[in-house]
């Protein structure tokens, strides 16, 4: 009996489009795709905003105008020096963008390069990457932070080193495990006993199957990195005026909560929608890179 292959393929299940499929479970959550789209409205107040709303308008001081609600010429009003509060809002997204972004990129590609130093050469390697980071570890990271803040100074540039440093041992003790669970599979004994060098495996099937973890790890980090840079500029160590800073307007407005409510409520709803997108955004970012939650 003759066997007509072309049907027997047509009747196979077609190998479905990763990133097609990704797409649709992304917008069939709702709540993700909203928060998608407050956050690139995010960026584009920060990158953009600045162009119609300059850095001089956010320290241009009006006493004339001092503590006027929101109207049609001032949006958010103004505090108690008469600085546009809109205008520093604008400004100050790039600010907290800045503090939740850098860090995590760089703690992320310190994290990696330690983790998985730690995790597939073992051995010395492991135990002195590891002690490091116990050693750190002993420290909260809030208090890891300040202490940084505290030896470099107070400042924007010392803020990001400061957070920077402290995020690199839980991420390389994340990624340590991670890459220990990964590089037990099959396939990464295949390649060892295919002569595959230790450096090739390495980027080629370990990394690559760890960016989908570290992705999610990475959006929820920005959120926290965002709270981080807005309550040690809300204390008084991290950022310092007159920039334009959500944690400090959030700072300079507590003499002024019963008079002038709108100057705690607006960068304070600002940092809580901010915060709350990136989690949002990261809970769908999961549907789409775990199979396991896909409908």
């Amino acid at each position: 009996m003759d066997i007509d292959y072309n049907e027997i393929a047509k009747r196979l299940p077609r190998k479905q489009n990763n990133l097609r499929e990704g797409w649709r479970v992304f917008v069939s959550n709702k709540t993700a795709l909203i928060a998608a789209f407050v956050v690139v409205l995010l960026f584009i107040v920060a990158f953009v905003g600045p162009v119609f709303f300059p850095y001089e308008t956010a320290l241009k001081q009006t006493i004339s105008d001092m503590l006027s609600p929101p109207s049609s010429r001032y949006w958010f009003g103004t505090d108690n020096v008469g600085r546009d509060v809109f205008a520093r809002i604008v400004n100050g997204a790039q600010i907290s963008l800045t503090l939740g972004f850098v860090p995590t990129i760089v703690g992320m590609f310190f994290g990696m390069l330690f983790g998985a130093c730690a995790a597939y050469f073992g051995k010395w390697v492991d135990n002195i990457i590891m002690r490091i980071c116990d050693i750190l570890s002993c420290i909260p990271g809030i208090l890891l932070m300040l202490l940084f803040v505290t030896v470099l100074g107070y400042g924007f540039n010392n803020l990001l080193i400061a957070i920077t440093v402290a995020s690199i041992p839980s991420y390389t003790r994340y990624i340590r495990s991670l890459i220990l669970s990964i590089v037990e599979n099959d396939y990464v004994e295949a390649a060892r006993a295919c002569g595959t060098n230790s450096v090739a495996i390495m980027f080629k099937h370990v990394l690559k199957n760890a960016i989908g973890p570290l992705l999610l790890l990475g959006t929820s980090n920005i959120s926290e990195m965002i709270m981080m840079g807005a309550g040690l500029s809300f204390l008084g160590l991290g950022v310092q005026p007159p920039t334009p800073e959500w944690g400090l307007m959030l700072s300079n407005a507590r003499d002024f909560m019963r008079s002038a409510p709108y100057l705690l409520f607006i960068p304070g709803v600002t940092i809580l929608i901010s915060v709350l997108s990136f989690n949002l955004v990261g809970d769908g970012l999961r549907d789409v890179l775990d199979p396991r939650l896909r409908r």
